[in-house]
């Protein structure tokens, strides 16, 4: 047994760190190991209890309503709100667009409105529930625009079920106009679902900090549902979100019982049946612990270090913010004197993890940074290395793509390539090696050249070529 554990050891000395603040994606670090430890011992202790049936295990329902009650309060819900602890954010978000579908048994070819900046998770609930969602193009300020959004709703109004917004959009964190949309929504009898996954957690505190924040909590009328993440902000163990309703006959379609089979009558409240009280104890530890007024102090901390990092990127030549952000998040560009890729790379051999997003919709590429309160009292690091990495990537040039290269993927169509063809397209774009075996992870140790490559590539091949690359890479070791 000592054995399995040094190899964990080993092989998690290869991930990235998740402890130290250097890490702008992926993981939250409140930078207080006391937090981080006792979150980790409650989801030893709980990690064989089942959240199947609340009736055998009533501490996991004790802690999913302690945990909903303090969303609630957090997010001025009134006091018919109920709520649901899920698996993480796309859990959340799949459930919201559900139960908006289910409520409208009526509907035959349900549809949503949502932003093009939204959150991926709502195309893959669009895709796994069958409701086509309508795409609204977001303004220069990355917002989405209120008369585009009412425009949609009303173009086929009697097949809309739901409106969403973002609080705010993980891309550019900015907050979308709740007030306006959810108006909108409500004057036309419809759900609107706010994605405060990555933002609900600080954007309270933003506030009581006073910092502008947009209106977008349940003090909003119109909106009837909002989702947040306990494993982002809270600082809670991987992996817990929230999502709350404005009353239980808004939730109620989101519950599946069946019967009619010769087993237990099966009851679900999300998407899982069998689900480890691990998570579940480990969030309501972590909220218990740091309570109203650490949470407050953290947020002091993010805020800051967010407004270090803003003025600091003011003072380097050739990024600039690409807009001012509502909450943690940041997205940076570069000048044609260089290019994100390469400052990602070189912020990667510096010990900073910041992650590239391809451009989109005439957008350039650009480097995101999710902020953590642990960021804070290492933001003169991080402005240094930033200022290293820029430099180098001046001093390298942007990174180019063999135009042929660029022509032959521009024109690809990703529905008519066979198998054969994927594989030679991921040793060309540097996804794997020539000659390895299937599955074998082949990625260089600098990603720049890859990312153009990508880059130039249409979503949809874009898409096509990473599920291959996906598909490489899960292969039994045997």
């Amino acid at each position: 047994m000592s054995d399995a554990l040094a190899r964990l050891r080993e092989m998690q000395a290869a991930d990235l760190p998740v402890h130290g603040g250097r890490t702008l994606a992926y993981v939250y670090d409140s930078g207080l190991p006391d937090v981080d430890r006792i979150g980790r011992e409650a989801v030893a202790a709980y990690a064989g209890s089942n959240g199947l049936d609340p009736t055998a295990f009533p501490s996991l329902l004790q802690m999913e309503n302690d945990l909903v009650g303090f969303t609630a309060d957090l997010l001025d819900a009134p006091g018919t709100a109920v709520g649901t602890v899920t698996s993480g954010g796309t859990e959340s978000c799949l459930l919201a667009v559900q139960s908006a579908r289910d409520s409208r048994p009526d509907v035959e070819h349900p549809r949503m409105v949502v932003p093009s900046t939204v959150h991926a998770a709502f195309l893959k609930a669009a895709h796994y529930f069958r409701v086509e969602a309508v795409v609204v193009p977001v303004g220069p300020d990355f917002r989405v625009d209120p008369a585009a959004m009412a425009a949609a709703l009303d173009d086929d109004l009697h097949r809309t079920v739901l409106a969403v917004v973002s609080a705010p959009s993980y891309a550019h964190g900015v907050v979308d106009p709740v007030s306006e949309v959810a108006a909108t929504a409500a004057e036309r009898g419809l759900r609107c679902h706010v994605d405060a996954c990555i933002g609900g957690w600080v954007l309270p505190y933003a506030a009581r900090l006073g910092r502008p924040v947009p209106p977008w909590t349940f003090a909003v009328d119109g909106v009837t549902s909002i989702s947040v993440d306990l494993h982002k902000y809270a600082y809670a163990p991987k992996g817990t979100s929230v999502l709350l309703h404005r009353t239980s006959e808004h939730r109620r379609p989101q519950y599946f019982a069946h019967a009619d089979w010769p087993g237990y009558t099966m009851l679900n409240s999300t998407m899982q049946s069998t689900k480890s009280g691990g998570p579940l104890a480990g969030a309501w530890a972590v909220v218990r612990s740091l309570g109203d007024t650490g949470y407050e102090l953290l947020s002091r901390e993010v805020f800051e270090a967010v407004d270090r990092i803003v003025a600091g990127v003011a003072d380097i030549a050739a990024l600039r913010l690409v807009v001012p952000p509502d909450s943690t998040l940041l997205a940076l560009a570069t000048d044609a004197t260089c290019d994100p890729f390469t400052v990602c790379d070189e912020m990667a051999a510096r010990g900073w993890y910041v992650q590239p997003q391809m451009g989109h919709g005439g957008w350039p590429a650009t480097i995101h940074l999710s902020v953590s309160a642990a960021t804070n009292a290492h933001v003169d690091e991080l402005l240094g290395a930033l200022r290293e990495a820029v430099a180098a990537a001046v001093a390298a040039g942007p990174v180019g793509v063999d135009p042929g290269v660029a022509a032959f993927i521009e024109a690809l169509d990703p529905a008519i390539l066979s198998e054969e063809d994927f594989d030679g397209l991921l040793v060309a774009a540097g996804l794997v090696g020539a000659g390895d075996r299937p599955g074998g992870l082949a990625l260089p140790d600098r990603m720049a050249e890859v990312n153009a490559m990508l880059d130039l590539a249409s979503p949809r091949m874009r898409e096509a070529l990473l599920v291959a690359f996906l598909d490489r890479l899960q292969r039994p070791n045997r």
